[in-house]
C-alpha cells in the first residue's frame, strides 16, 4: 500500500499526479481554445456558404416577380380585347425561360357579364407552348388558394409548392398579383395574374452543397414542407414539425418554428439523412419566406484537432517519464515531512484551504495528524462553498420575485382617481397577489373619448408561470381592442394569438366590458370569469347575464358572443376573481357568491373605494389568518352620466 512506501515513491507519485493534473487542465484548455476557433471559423463560413446560396436562390424569383406585376400594372391602366390578352400572355410565357406558365384569372363576370369563369393559361410542355382555360362548372379557380390568398391579403403571395401537372409531374410554385380598376369611384378586385416557376432548378442548386463526405442541404417552405432534402421521401410528404412528431424533438420543433418565422442561426443538430452530429446553419430567402439549412458534420470538420490532440497525449507521456526520472532523484533527499507538514498547517490557519498537504508517510502520530488535517480542511471548505452558494441563492431568487412583483404591479393601473377630468363615471381597483407574483389582472383604457374599456381576469396556476401568461394576455388585450371592434371580437382575437402557441396549455378567464360614459350602454363578454354585478341606485345588486364564453387559451376557433345592459345614473358595477368567493377560513370554509352578495347589499351606498376596502375587511375578518390560497381582484366602476 501506498503508506507504507517511500518517501520518494509517494514524492514522485504525488507530482505525477500533480504534473498530470496540470497536463490535463492544459490539454483540456487548448482542446477547447482551439474547438471554439474553428466553430467560430465554421459559423463564419456557414454564414457565409447559406447567405451567398440564399442570394443565389432569391435571384430567379426576383426577377420572375417583376413579370407578374408589370402585366397587373398594365391591365390596371388600359383594358384588352380577348386577342390581346392572350397575345399578352402568351409574350410573357415565351420571352421568360424562367416561367413555366402564366395566367390571368379574372373575377367572376368580371370580364363578360355572361361568363362565371375567364382565365386563360400558357404553359411550356415538353418544349412546346400550350394553352388551355382555367376553371370550369366543377372546378372553380377563384377557390383556389392561388387566388383566394392574393385576394384576402391584397397583395402578390409566393404559393406552397406543389406537384403540377402539364409537362410531366415537376415541383412547382406560383407567383400571384392581384390587379384593379376603379369602378363608380372605388377599387375594385378585377383578377390575378399568375406566374408559374418549375423548383427542378432550385432542388439541384441546394442538392449540389456538399459539407465534406456527409453535410448537404435542405430547403423548407414558410408553412415547414420539405422542398429538397437527401432524402427523397421527406420532400413535399413531410414537414419539420411533422418529423419533430414522430422523433419526439422538441429542438428540432424549435429550430422549424425559428426558420418559418424568417430567423437565421446557427446552431447544433442531428442530420435526419444520418443521424450524425452537425452544426446547422440557416436564414431565410427574402423573395417568398422558405428556408435554406446547410448541415456541417463535427466529426469530420474536427478530424485534423482529434489528429493533434493525439500528437500531443503522446508526446505528454514521454515528458511524463523523464519528469518521473527527475523527481526520483530529487525525492531521495528529502527527509523532513514534519517542516512540510508544519507549512501546510500554517497556510490553512492564514485560510488557504486548497493547499495540498504532504503524504501520509506511516500510521503513527505524524500520519494521524494530517490525515486529520485533511479532513478538516475538506469538511470546512466543503461547508464554506455548501453556506456561500445557499446564501447566494436565496437571496437571488428573493431579488428575482421582488423585481418581478414590482414589474407585475407596475404593468396594473394603480393611480386613484383613475381619470381625474372626466365627471361621468369613477373606477377603482386592486390586486392582492396570493405569492410574490400572481395571475389576476385587471386593466381600462379609452378606446376614444366616449367609450371605455375594462377588464378582468384570472389566469389558471399561480407564480411565476400565471404572472408571465397574465402579462400576455394584459399585452394582447391591449393590442387588439381598438375602436369599432366589439367585446366578442376583441376576445376572439385575443383567444386565437393565446392558443396558437401555448405549450403549457395555460388558460385565462376574462370578463370585457365597453362602456359607452355618456348613455351608460355597456357591451360585454364574458370568457368563463365569474358574473359581475349590476348594484343599481335603487335596489340590491344582481348579476349580469351570462354570455357563455369559454375560458381563452383553450380553444383557438371558439366563436364569442357579446351582449349589452344598459347602466343608470348611480348604478355600480362591481367585478371580481374568484379568489373573493373562494377565500377560505381555518375550518375550510368558502366565503361563497352568497356573503360577497350580502356585503353589496350593505355596502352599496358607499363610494366605490370604501366598498372594495370594506369587502377586503370583510375578507381578512373572515380568513382568521388562514393563509391566502388564491389571488384577490376587484374593480369598481360607479356611472354618473353626463
Amino acid at each position: 500500500m501506498l503508506k507504507n512506501k517511500g518517501i520518494a515513491f509517494k514524492l514522485s507519485f504525488l507530482i505525477l499526479m500533480s504534473s498530470t493534473l496540470i497536463f490535463v487542465f492544459i490539454f483540456w484548455y487548448n482542446y477547447r481554445f482551439s474547438h471554439q476557433v474553428i466553430v467560430k471559423y465554421i459559423e463564419e463560413n456557414a454564414r457565409n456558404l447559406a447567405q451567398s446560396t440564399v442570394n443565389r436562390l432569391d435571384i430567379v424569383p426576383r426577377t420572375v416577380e417583376k413579370v407578374p406585376k408589370n402585366l397587373a400594372y398594365s391591365l390596371e391602366a388600359a383594358s384588352y380585347s380577348g386577342g390581346e390578352l392572350m397575345d399578352v400572355l402568351r409574350s410573357l410565357v415565351e420571352n421568360n425561360p424562367e416561367i413555366y406558365g402564366g395566367a390571368i384569372a379574372f373575377e367572376p363576370y368580371a370580364y363578360d357579364r355572361n361568363a362565371l369563369c375567364f382565365a386563360p393559361y400558357f404553359y411550356t410542355s415538353k418544349g412546346k407552348m400550350e394553352f388551355a382555360y382555367l376553371g370550369d362548372e366543377s372546378s372553380k379557380y377563384f377557390y383556389m388558394d392561388w387566388y383566394q390568398i392574393p385576394k384576402e391579403l391584397n397583395q402578390p403571395v409566393w404559393t406552397e409548392p406543389y406537384y403540377g401537372e402539364g409537362g410531366g409531374n415537376m415541383l412547382m410554385s406560383t407567383y400571384s398579383v392581384p390587379f384593379y380598376r376603379t369602378v363608380l369611384g372605388k377599387r375594385k378586385l378585377m383578377g390575378v395574374v399568375t406566374a408559374d416557376i418549375s423548383l427542378s432548378w432550385l432542388q439541384a442548386n441546394v442538392a449540389s452543397i456538399k459539407i465534406a463526405q456527409t453535410g448537404y442541404g435542405f430547403l423548407i417552405s414558410k408553412n415547414g414542407t420539405f422542398v429538397t432534402h437527401p432524402d427523397t421521401g421527406l420532400i413535399m410528404n413531410e414537414t419539420i414539425f411533422s418529423v419533430a412528431e414522430a422523433r419526439g424533438d422538441m429542438r428540432l420543433r424549435q429550430v422549424g418554428r425559428e426558420m418559418i418565422s424568417g430567423k437565421s442561426g446557427f446552431v447544433p443538430f442531428n442530420s435526419l439523412h444520418t443521424g450524425k452530429k452537425c452544426w446547422m446553419v440557416y436564414a431565410p430567402l427574402s423573395s417568398n419566406g422558405w428556408s435554406l439549412a446547410v448541415l456541417f458534420p463535427q466529426g469530420e470538420l474536427m478530424a485534423d484537432v482529434a489528429r493533434l490532440n493525439r500528437t500531443v497525449i503522446y508526446l505528454g507521456l514521454i515528458g511524463f517519464l523523464l519528469l518521473l526520472v527527475v523527481i526520483v532523484l530529487i525525492a531521495r533527499s528529502i527527509t523532513r515531512p514534519l517542516s512540510a507538514l508544519a507549512n501546510a498547517t500554517e497556510s490553512i490557519a492564514a485560510g488557504n484551504l486548497d493547499i495540498e498537504l504532504p503524504p501520509i508517510k506511516s500510521l503513527d502520530e505524524v500520519g494521524k495528524l494530517t490525515h486529520s488535517f485533511g479532513d478538516m480542511k475538506s469538511s470546512l471548505k466543503q461547508y464554506i462553498e455548501e453556506l456561500t452558494e445557499t446564501t447566494a441563492a436565496k437571496e437571488r431568487i428573493e431579488s428575482e420575485l421582488k423585481i418581478a412583483h414590482d414589474i407585475q404591479m407596475g404593468m396594473l393601473p394603480k393611480i386613484f382617481p383613475a381619470f381625474p377630468n372626466r365627471k361621468e363615471f369613477d373606477i377603482y381597483a386592486t390586486i392582492v397577489p396570493a405569492r410574490d407574483v400572481g395571475g389576476d389582472l385587471y386593466d381600462f383604457f379609452f378606446l376614444d373619448e366616449d367609450h371605455l374599456c375594462f377588464t378582468v381576469g384570472d389566469v389558471s396556476g399561480k407564480g411565476v408561470p400565471a404572472s408571465l401568461f397574465m402579462a400576455i394576455t394584459q399585452t394582447l388585450v391591449k393590442t387588439k381592442a381598438t375602436k369599432g371592434l366589439t367585446s366578442a371580437t376583441v376576445l376572439s382575437r385575443v383567444n386565437e394569438d393565446l392558443s396558437l402557441d401555448n405549450p403549457s396549455l395555460m388558460f385565462v378567464t376574462l370578463f370585457l366590458g365597453i362602456l359607452n360614459i355618456r348613455t351608460g350602454e355597456l357591451e360585454y363578454c364574458n370568457g368563463g370569469h365569474n358574473p359581475p354585478y349590476i348594484i343599481r341606485a335603487s335596489g340590491d345588486p344582481e348579476t349580469v347575464e351570462t354570455t357563455d364564453g369559454m375560458a381563452l387559451g383553450v380553444m383557438e376557433d371558439f366563436h364569442y358572443k357579446s351582449k349589452k345592459v344598459v347602466l343608470r345614473k348611480g348604478d355600480t358595477i362591481f367585478l371580481y376573481s374568484d379568489g373573493v368567493t373562494e377565500a377560505m377560513n381555518e375550518k375550510d370554509e368558502l366565503f361563497t357568491e352568497e356573503r360577497l352578495e350580502k356585503e353589496l347589499k350593505l355596502q352599496r351606498d358607499k363610494p366605490i373605494r370604501e366598498l372594495i376596502k370594506g369587502i377586503m375587511d370583510k375578507l381578512r375578518t373572515f380568513s382568521k389568518g388562514a393563509p391566502q390560497s388564491d389571488d384577490i381582484t376587484m374593480m369598481s366602476l360607479n356611472f354618473y352620466g353626463e
